[in-house]
């Protein structure tokens, strides 16, 4: 059963950003999110997407993992991609004083997505 984005668990995509390549790392990201939005069971949410943002606007790293936490705040679940990221650690620790569920696995998530009911 597919389900309209909106009915779908909201999932942060937590992944390096700034280590070596910003704009591979973003790469990365947004194929992974992708992906798992095609199943049909969440609706990923990419903070990476900033880099744009701050092409145009730049700002210090605080401003953006503020806005970050924001994000992440309003989301059902957090998927952690693999590589070293002191900011995605971030955002796991804040998941776990949010009672955020935490992913390291695209399976689990699913498993985890299709129990939801939404």
């Amino acid at each position: 059963m597919t389900l309209s984005f909106v009915e779908r668990p909201l999932v942060y995509v937590a992944a390096p950003y700034a280590r070596d390549d910003c704009v591979h790392n973003t790469n990365i990201a947004i194929v992974a999110a992708d992906e798992l939005n095609d199943t049909g069971y969440v609706t990923c949410f990419v903070p990476h997407l900033s880099l744009l943002w701050h092409i145009i606007r730049p700002h210090d790293v605080d401003y953006w993992y503020t806005i970050d936490l924001a994000y992440l705040a309003k989301c059902d679940a957090l998927i952690r991609l693999p590589g070293a990221s002191s900011g995605a650690d971030k955002e796991i620790e804040f998941s776990d004083d949010h009672d955020i569920p935490v992913f390291y696995d695209k399976d689990k998530l699913l498993v985890w997505a299709k129990g939801m009911g939404k």
